[in-house]
Order: C-alpha cells, then structure tokens, then sequence
C-alpha cells in the first residue's frame, strides 16, 4: 500500500470516526439561537459556531470510546474496533476538541462560556454515563437546546427569547436519540411511533407565531429582516416545516411498519437530516429569512457527505 493510500486510508477513518455528514447539523443550532434573540449573526456568533463544531466532534470520538467493547460486536467496521483508530487517539481528540471549544466559547464572552460549560459537561455526561440509562435520550436533547442557547448567549448575551426554539430544538432530538437506542436491534415500533407523533406536533408548532421578543441590548443590532413580534408564519415557514416534516415521515412510518435494524437505522438517518430544516425553520419563525435559506442550503451538502460516509 502506497504512502497516500495509507493517508488516505487514516482520513477516512477519522471522517467515520467523527460522522462528518453530520456535521452540516451543527450550525444551525447556533445560527437559530442568535436568529431568535432577535440580532444579526455577528463576530460572538461565529466564535460559537466555532465552539459548537469542536464539543460536538468531542462528542462523536468520546463516544465510540465509550462504545469501543460494544462496537466490537455489534459494529465490528468501525474504527477503533477494526484497528483503524487507537482508542488512546480518539480520547485525546475528545480531550482536545472539548478545550477547544471551551477556549472560543470563552473568546465569545462570559455569557457564551456559561452555557458553553454546561454543555461540554452534558456530552461528556451522556457518552459516559446517562445513554445507558433512561435519561440518554433526555440528556441529548439538552445538549442539543444548550448548543441552540449558546448561540443566543454569544450574540446578544442572554437566552431567555431563544428558550422557546431550544425546546422544540431539544424535543426533535430527544425523539431521533430513543429512536436511535434500538437502532442495531430493531423490533420497537413505539420508538420510530412516538418520533412520528412528535414531529408532527412540531412542525405544527413552528407554523405559529413566534412568541415576542424583549428589545435587543445595548449595543446589539438587530436582524434587518426581523418582523415585528408574533407576525403569523409566512410561506417560507411553512414550506421549511413542511420539509421538516417530509424528511423524516416515510422512514419513520417504514420503521413503524418494519422495525428491523437496517429500517431503524435509516429512521435514523433521516431524522439527523430533519434537524437541518427545522433549525432553518425556526430562524424563519423568529424572522430571519436570509439565515434560514443559508441554513437550509446545508442540507444537500449533508446529504452528499452521507452517500460517503455514515451519518450515524
């Protein structure tokens, strides 16, 4: 084997190792979070979105640490089962990633560190202790709303106008991850069931005003395409909702219908997808069209990545 064979070789595992397909999910948390404080993505939000990307790759190597005697049965192609990554590595990059994340965070201002800190502490909580227990689910979607505050936090320095998308945020998780629990066994009906009922209800609440927002503070610009509080949702809601709802609909009813591994793992699948228009949705609701459109424009950047590379 040739020299850029093995380097090639060494890259495709770590891409493996760290899902980069799913990584287009991540700035969008952060984008709907300073969208729905009502401020213009500004030098704050792209420090966060920074720091988003470093905890949740710290995530994806800590986990498959953590999963690494599992895998070994389950996943025996996975990279640290088949040798590809030592497992001294991929913890040293969670480690790394983890400070990294920590440092922009902190470059972002206090109030991004304070939700920063909070969330490092709930991915390294979920890998090594809480996704064996009934709380895994929970704890994700936590994360999840955390990343979507941070990116109110680093924007405008406080969190409570983005409260309301970090809890539909987190509740789109939460459902994806109790799927994703029976994802290499199969035969649970009511997981993939209770995802579809979810979405459902959610893309039916986007589609409602936004809840109003308290005036930006000193010194924040607002979003130019920021509409006046509790606008009724516009046709670009609608159609973002709509997709939303559309990307995770058939797999989760096949799911339902069939909840074999391979059917559940694509429920999966998709339902990582879905978190792409739903961050864009929920930046369209609280107003800002231009950051939705950017972040939809993701997804089929996404998509391609997961035609080479597993997005779960």
């Amino acid at each position: 084997m040739t020299r850029a064979a093995r380097r090639a070789g060494r890259l495709r595992a770590w891409a493996e190792l760290l899902r980069l397909p799913a990584l287009v999910t991540v700035p969008g948390d952060v984008l709907a979070g300073a969208a729905a404080a009502g401020a213009r993505a500004d030098r704050g939000t792209l420090l966060a979105v920074g720091s988003s990307v470093c905890l949740y790759e710290a995530g994806m190597a800590l986990n498959d640490w953590a999963d690494r005697a599992e895998d070994a049965v389950d996943r025996p192609h996975r990279p640290l089962p088949s040798g590809r990554v030592r497992p001294a590595a991929a913890l040293t990059a969670a480690g790394a990633l983890t400070a990294a994340g920590l440092g922009l965070a902190a470059r972002a201002g206090r109030p991004a560190l304070a939700v920063a800190v909070p969330l490092a502490a709930t991915v390294w909580a979920y890998d090594l202790v809480l996704k064996r227990t009934p709380a895994g689910p929970a704890a994700m979607g936590a994360a999840r709303a955390l990343d979507l505050l941070l990116g109110a936090a680093a924007t405008t320095g406080r969190t409570r106008a983005a409260l309301p998308s970090a809890a539909l945020l987190g509740t789109h998780t939460l459902a994806v991850t109790t799927v994703s629990r029976t994802e290499t066994r199969g035969g649970a009906p009511l997981a993939p069931l209770a995802a579809l009922t979810a979405t459902t209800l959610l893309a039916r609440a986007l589609t409602r005003p936004a809840p109003a927002r308290p005036r930006p503070a000193s010194g924040t610009v607002p979003s130019r395409d920021t509409p006046t509080p509790a606008r009724p949702a516009d046709a670009v809601v609608a159609a973002l909702s709509a997709l939303y709802a559309a990307t995770v609909a058939r797999p989760y009813a096949h799911a339902v219908l069939h909840a074999s591994p391979p059917l559940t793992q694509r429920a999966v699948g998709a339902g990582i997808r879905a978190t792409v228009p739903l961050q864009a949705a929920l930046a369209a609701r609280s107003g800002a069209r231009g950051t939705a459109l950017a972040t939809a424009a993701l997804a089929p950047l996404g998509a391609r990545l997961a035609r080479k590379v597993s997005i779960t």
